[in-house]
């Protein structure tokens, strides 16, 4: 079922209020797109919604190019607009939209919206009180609703199905960049709307950066770990997961290490019930990891939430006491990363449920050698 408009503008309006400022402001984003049901696109002309606070009898605002009038009126907001235009600027709009706020207290996105933005608001109103909103704003995406759930269900089927297809294909002598590019194909060929990130593919001695890039100069050979960490978007919403396969045949070291990484992904998925804390899942998984003789190669937290945004609310890492309620949706990815020889990382898309947890992803994980 999905919300309201004003439903969904009303959370916003409760956070304002709880932070006891007089609106929050929202710019395209993902926290945005949320609220209005419509994605717009973030450059150089700002754009803001603009929500007073629970118990106002002042009418939300918005301030937004002339140019997106035509696709504003899909959104069905009615609240009082201000368009400006690329030949007077936007200076003007600014003082009419804080003056019709009355606003001396805004929230607003700490890591969305942008300094020009900002800038453009302290002039329009000297004095006016800015906070970092942020944790409060972003965590109202942290459960997700049956239509979210159901949209990432969809991105991780999508996501599997193009990682089975690029498998089948990996052949010793490609190089890393004939693989990332199958995968990229294979993933809009199975239905994807766009990709979650710009797909992760590291073979041998790139498989331990966990944020490596593709080369176009370097053939995967035998023995080779091969690190595959993507994900399709479908409906506004990302898939992420990663899997480590072996190239003809896996060492024993090899075979070592991801029997380590698969346990602490096993204790993870072990562990999760509505209530756990971020710490207490990193803590257990982590423990996994530090219990074996490759302590040495941790070089990450177990995860991250997982939305709308690739990275979103709860961080899955130790000192972080957030309890994941029912309807959260988080990465499992532990990893082991030896420097200069290879790395190992198996992530899963868990949904926290009212009674324990749900593995969205369905991918094998068992250690696969591939015979190509």
């Amino acid at each position: 079922m999905t919300l309201a408009l004003s439903t969904r503008l009303a959370d916003y309006a409760a956070v304002a209020a709880a932070l006891g400022v007089d609106a929050v402001a929202l710019v395209p984003g993902p926290n945005f797109t949320r609220a209005l049901g419509h994605s717009f696109m973030s450059h150089e002309r700002p754009f803001l919604v603009v929500i007073p606070a629970s118990g106002s009898t002042t009418a939300p605002a918005a301030l937004l190019p002339n140019l997106e009038l035509g696709s504003w009126t899909l959104v069905g907001f009615d609240g009082v607009t201000f368009d400006w235009r690329d030949q007077t600027g936007y200076d003007r709009e600014f003082a009419a939209l804080t003056a019709h706020l009355g606003l001396k207290s805004l929230a607003v996105e700490g890591q969305v919206m942008r300094v020009f933005v900002h800038h453009a608001l302290m002039r329009a109103q000297p004095g006016l009180r800015i906070i970092d909103a942020e944790r409060e704003i972003s965590a109202l995406r942290m459960v997700k609703t049956d239509d979210d759930i159901a949209a990432l269900q969809a991105a991780i089927e999508i996501s599997e199905r193009a990682l089975s297809r690029t498998l089948d294909q990996i052949r010793l002598g490609q190089s890393e960049k004939d693989i990332e590019r199958a995968l990229v194909q294979a993933l809009f060929a199975e239905g994807a709307d766009d990709l979650s990130f710009a797909p992760i593919v590291a073979a041998g001695d790139n498989s331990a950066r966990p944020h490596a890039s593709a080369r176009a100069d370097y053939a995967v050979q035998a023995g080779d770990a091969l690190l595959l960490d993507f994900g399709a978007r479908k409906d506004g919403f990302a898939a992420d997961i990663t899997r480590t396969v072996f190239l003809d045949h896996a060492s024993d070291e090899g075979r070592a290490v991801y029997d380590t990484v698969l346990r602490a992904n096993l204790k993870g998925f072990e562990v999760t019930r509505p209530g756990v804390t971020a710490h207490a899942i990193d803590d257990a998984v982590t423990g996994v990891l530090e219990a074996s003789p490759f302590a040495d190669r941790i070089r990450t937290k177990t995860g991250h939430g997982l939305g709308r945004d690739v990275h979103e609310a709860p961080y899955i890492m130790r000192g972080n006491p957030m309890p994941l309620p029912a309807g959260t949706v988080y990465t499992n990815e532990p990893g082991l990363y030896e420097i200069g020889k290879f790395g190992v990382r198996i992530e899963d898309d868990v949904l926290v449920t009212e009674t324990g947890a749900l593995s969205l992803t369905t991918f094998p994980k068992e250690l696969m050698v591939l015979k190509c």
